[in-house]
Formats: C-alpha cells, sequence, structure tokens
C-alpha cells in the first residue's frame, strides 16, 4: 500500500471513531433528557391523580360528581395529547441529534462515489 492509500484510511478511520463517538455521547445524553421527561411526566400523573381523588372525594352529590368526573376526563384527555406530542418531539430531537455525525459521514460517503 501506498504511503498516500495509508493516510487515507487512518484518516477515514478518524473520522468514523469521532462520529460514532459523538453520535453515542448525543444518544446518551438525549435518553437521560427522555428519561427525565418521562420522570416528570409520571410525577404530575401521580399528583393530578391524588388531587382528582380528593376532589371527587369531597362531592355531595351524583350530579356533582358526573360534572366533576366529566371535567376530570376531558383534561386528562386533554393532557394526554399535549404530553404525548411532546415526547414524539423530543424524542424525534434526540433521534436526529444522535444520527447527525453518522449521517455526516453518509453524505461525505456519497459525495465521494460520485466524484
Amino acid at each position: 500500500m501506498t504511503s498516500a492509500t495509508v493516510e487515507q484510511i487512518t484518516t477515514a478511520t478518524k473520522s468514523n471513531v469521532e462520529a460514532l463517538s459523538k453520535s453515542g455521547s448525543a444518544a446518551i445524553a438525549g435518553i437521560q433528557e427522555l428519561a427525565s421527561a418521562y420522570q416528570s411526566l409520571a410525577t404530575r400523573n401521580v399528583a393530578k391523580l391524588a388531587a382528582s381523588i380528593q376532589a371527587l372525594a369531597t362531592v355531595t352529590s351524583p350530579v356533582e360528581f358526573i360534572a366533576l368526573q366529566q371535567k376530570l376526563i376531558k383534561e386528562g384527555v386533554e393532557t394526554a395529547v399535549a404530553d404525548s406530542s411532546n415526547i414524539a418531539n423530543l424524542t424525534t430531537a434526540v433521534f436526529t441529534a444522535a444520527f447527525a455525525p453518522v449521517q455526516g459521514l453518509v453524505d461525505t460517503l456519497q459525495k465521494s462515489v460520485r466524484k
């Protein structure tokens, strides 16, 4: 092998290792962020459930119980939809950040193959 070929292989290997390292670091940070978001969500849901049970325990009539129950269900659905959307957006951002360094390698490889 020529020294130019060895240099090219060395450079490519270094680039691959750096990209994979960056990708791994981004994935770890993203997973930590997702875990934190899920923990926060669970904590809020437990608090909301406790408050809802307390509110339902204080009603004095069946009509009041049904009205409160309907209100809590509506709020619960709205919150679930918003939370799902936030988690989906966060998950997308995590995967995008984790694969960006590898995508850069793929783009570079594609460009070099086209030449």
